[in-house]
């Protein structure tokens, strides 16, 4: 199974633009990720991009060989555990802040709950999303 960080880390190190793959929000399963990738293929032909288009092929590729719908359900629940996990210690971290009644540590700790708090928004949206 290949991890879509995985993926998209590899899209990265081919300085490929991967933001329009993770904004695209596609159904979740293994075929609407190819699907994106492949509309990614045809916009970098049409766009003379050759070296994006290699990166995006050997990225489709590697999602056909490996992507499993059940372990890509399985990675999202992961990522749901994760995310929770991360908010917890943020809120601990809050805690310990305003019981010193630093103002700055407060601000700075109630910042990263929130962004916490919105992974956990994003990890929870994608695992509900229909397989």
């Amino acid at each position: 199974m290949i991890r879509q960080a995985t993926v998209l880390g590899l899209m990265l190190v081919a300085g490929l633009n991967v933001t329009p793959i993770l904004a695209a929000k596609p159904d979740g399963d293994c075929a609407a990720k190819r699907q994106v990738i492949q509309e990614k293929i045809e916009a970098a032909r049409q766009n003379g991009h050759s070296h994006e288009l290699q990166g995006l092929q050997r990225a489709l590729g590697k999602a056909e060989a490996h992507c499993d719908d059940a372990a890509l359900r399985q990675e999202r629940l992961a990522d749901v555990k994760d995310a929770r996990q991360e908010v917890e210690e943020r809120e601990m971290d809050l805690r310990d802040a305003m019981g010193k009644g630093d103002q700055e540590k407060i601000g700075k700790r109630q910042a990263k709950l929130a962004e916490a708090r919105a992974e956990l928004e994003q990890a929870e949206a994608e695992a509900r999303s229909p397989q």
